[in-house]
């Protein structure tokens, strides 16, 4: 089965329209036909009253200047009202976008200097990109980041939250001890499986360390990222990946998800820490900012971000590369390199149009 056809709208786009579609419908569906000619759809001819005069011959209907239309000229079908929203979807997305180099405000917490060749959705727009996908995403989203231009190997995109947590103390990360924060990650991943069963969502093990954890104290800046594959699936080779960025500040805490294929982490992975370096706390929302008299405490220290809270997210933006995966055969794409969607989805968009320049 091929990809639904649009007009106009980029091949990934289409992609992704068409697995909206097929979600939508609860499974797998024939794709709709086209309308057929305009001359094999002739009615048949009406009874005549026999004092009226004969009808005249089935034919192209005259146009308004009383010329016949081309009798080649077939009515488009109408489009699947799933299909219309989806794209309707990557229209706003688009349409709201920012190029960087830039400026943008991260509510009243930060700011990111988006830098030359990356492109930002605010939250709304990212909010319906991410139900396209089948996440669901909460109100602590703050956007996506793209790619601003299609280039071979553009296969990512990053996700921005602020968590509102409360201050977190960072005294347990002089302590902590990568294996224990393993076992850690994969008894909470395991325990997150039965949310996961009742969202319909593939049940996940974490494999290992891609990158132990390690955090910056002189800039309260922490990475980590962990290998992960479907519980179902066989063998032990990973299907794909979460690198994890935060930065810490007095109230909460900013993370950066990078998506991408577990093929491309080792190219990909500089676009997340150029893109931890571009964040900047606000004046009077620092780390350093924190008051102890009149500011709250995280209820869990930092080990929790590679942890419990870590492992209630892990598996969430994989939905992505799962809901993608398990139409990858219906519709004509490797579901992974579908997550392609940034310079894919804006291909061919005019850079001064909502640009935000």
């Amino acid at each position: 089965m091929q990809t639904m056809t649009v007009p106009g709208v980029p091949v990934f786009v289409r992609t992704l329209i068409a697995c909206s579609v097929i979600a939508a419908a609860g499974g797998v569906h024939a794709q709709q036909q086209p309308a057929a000619p305009a001359e094999a759809q002739a009615p048949a001819a009406s009874p005549q009253p026999q004092d009226s005069p004969q009808a005249p011959p089935p034919g192209p209907a005259p146009t308004a200047e009383g010329q016949a239309a081309p009798a080649d000229q077939a009515q488009a079908p109408a489009q699947d009202p799933a299909e219309a929203k989806a794209q309707a979807v990557f229209e706003a997305a688009s349409a709201a976008s920012v190029l960087g180099p830039k400026d943008v405000p991260l509510r009243d917490q930060a700011t990111l200097h988006l830098p030359a060749g990356f492109r930002y959705i605010p939250p709304a727009e990212s909010a319906n990109l991410l139900r396209l996908m089948g996440n669901n995403p909460g109100s602590n989203l703050m956007g996506l980041v793209f790619p601003a231009e299609e280039k071979e190997g553009s296969e990512w995109f990053v996700v921005i939250e602020y968590e509102d947590s409360g201050h977190i103390k960072d005294d347990d990360a002089k302590e902590w001890n990568a294996d224990d924060l393993l076992k850690g990650l994969k008894e909470g991943t395991e325990a997150q499986n039965e949310e996961r069963r009742k969202m319909g969502v593939p049940e996940m093990v974490v494999l290992g360390w891609v990158e132990p954890p390690r955090y910056d104290e002189a800039t309260h800046r922490l990475v980590w990222s962990a290998s992960t594959k479907g519980k179902a699936e066989p063998g032990d080779q990973p299907a794909g990946i979460n690198y994890n960025t935060y930065a810490l500040g007095r109230e909460g805490y900013v993370s950066l998800n990078l998506v991408t294929a577990y093929g491309n982490i080792a190219a990909d992975k500089p676009i997340a820490h150029q893109l931890l370096a571009a964040l900047e706390f606000n004046e009077g929302r620092r780390y350093a900012d924190f008051n102890s008299s009149t500011d709250r405490l995280a209820e869990y220290g930092l080990a929790a971000l590679v942890g419990g809270v870590a492992a209630k997210k892990l598996g969430l933006l994989a939905v992505a590369a799962a809901f993608l995966a398990k139409f990858a055969k219906v519709i004509g794409i490797a579901a992974i390199a579908a997550l392609g969607i940034g310079a894919k989805l804006f291909k061919g968009r005019k850079k001064s149009g909502g640009d935000g320049a």
